[in-house]
């Protein structure tokens, strides 16, 4: 048992991160592991260059500059790190501990805190023609260099937040930028849609509405794309250097579908104090389920906290659950 944690905690984005800056703060041992091969979940791995302007002291931040403040925050406390790994299945240690079972080796903890976002992420595939065979080759779901799109002509397909996203964030960059979309309604804050439809208006970028994609072509890299009117069957062919493809993704809870949680619309029902049905394992983030529950990262911090706090107490029942304000906490003074 020399290995022991007092909580460990299943996912290193920014839920899982606050939550390791929490148990921290509260003095226990902590855990971080992840399936990704660096800290930061999904901001990190897919949106790094994307703002983000609902953070509270952020009236904008990059995502990757968020999930590096989270993450120093978080390794200040010296928490054990293990990246690149899958729990398998949770076995019980006797009544007060629980053991977490990877491919290669085991984690021996007294409470466990998932916080896997939304489980593994996989992209939705545009179901075309050359979608597969291009697919790195031209063909992204993500953009990790906005640079990289400098001066090149872009085919970019989605309604969404991260599709406007995009299409604002690089129209100076490319040399011509096609946003296609189903449909003439977007599922985007009203902010973007109004700074997408100014950018039409400026001849900043091409909107084609109704229009989707129908097969992409190169030989080893991207060369044209042909886009179709889906009320008119016209049909076009346009010269493009990268079709990036923002369609979202499609939750797997992956092992933890195997645990014993209870489980509704693929994720985690927990209570008030984010305890799931299983004792020593609460949850927190996107992959929760309750009364009221909002997606927001804002969100995943309180529930952290609350994880976190509760975990304490049940390790040391004499440790208070709601520890007060930080500025008080003499782990502070002494730093």
């Amino acid at each position: 048992m020399n290995d022991v944690r007092d909580i460990t905690i299943i996912g290193g984005g920014p839920t899982g991160l606050f939550g390791a800056f929490y148990a921290g703060m509260r003095g226990v041992s902590i855990r971080i592991v992840d399936s990704l091969p660096e800290l930061g979940g999904q901001l990190m791995a897919l949106y790094p260059e994307k703002y983000i302007f609902d953070v509270g002291g952020f009236p904008k931040v990059l995502a990757k500059d968020l999930s590096r403040s989270l993450i120093e925050q978080a390794l200040q406390f010296d928490p054990e790190v293990v990246l690149d790994e899958e729990i398998t299945h949770i076995e019980r240690v006797g009544d007060d501990a629980l053991r977490l079972v990877a491919k290669d080796r085991s984690y021996l903890t007294r409470t466990l805190v998932v916080a896997g976002g939304k489980g593994a992420f996989e992209p939705r595939k545009l179901e075309v023609p050359g979608y597969d065979d291009l697919l790195g080759l031209g063909v992204h779901y993500a953009v990790k260099d906005p640079e990289a799109y400098r001066g090149r002509k872009v085919l970019l397909v989605g309604g969404g937040d991260s599709a406007l996203d995009w299409a604002l964030a690089l129209k100076e960059k490319a040399a011509h930028l096609v946003l296609v979309h189903r449909r003439d309604r977007f599922r985007a804050h009203e902010t973007s849609v109004e700074r997408l439809l100014q950018a039409e208006r400026d001849g900043e970028l091409e909107l084609r509405l109704f229009h989707e994609v129908e097969e992409i072509r190169g030989n080893g890299q991207v060369e044209s794309a042909v886009v179709f009117d889906n009320r008119t069957e016209d049909r076009s062919t346009l010269e493009v250097d990268a079709v990036l493809t923002f369609l979202g993704f499609k939750p797997d809870l992956g092992p933890i579908q195997g645990w014993g949680l209870e489980l509704r619309r693929n994720r985690i029902l927990v209570n008030s104090r984010m305890e799931t049905n299983l004792s020593r394992i609460y949850a927190a983030g996107d992959i929760v389920d309750y009364e009221g529950k909002l997606d927001l990262i804002a969100s995943g911090f309180s529930e952290a906290a609350i994880a976190v706090n509760n975990a304490v107490h049940l390790v040391d029942p004499t440790a208070r659950v709601n520890p007060g304000h930080s500025t008080n906490m003499k782990v502070f003074q002494d730093k």
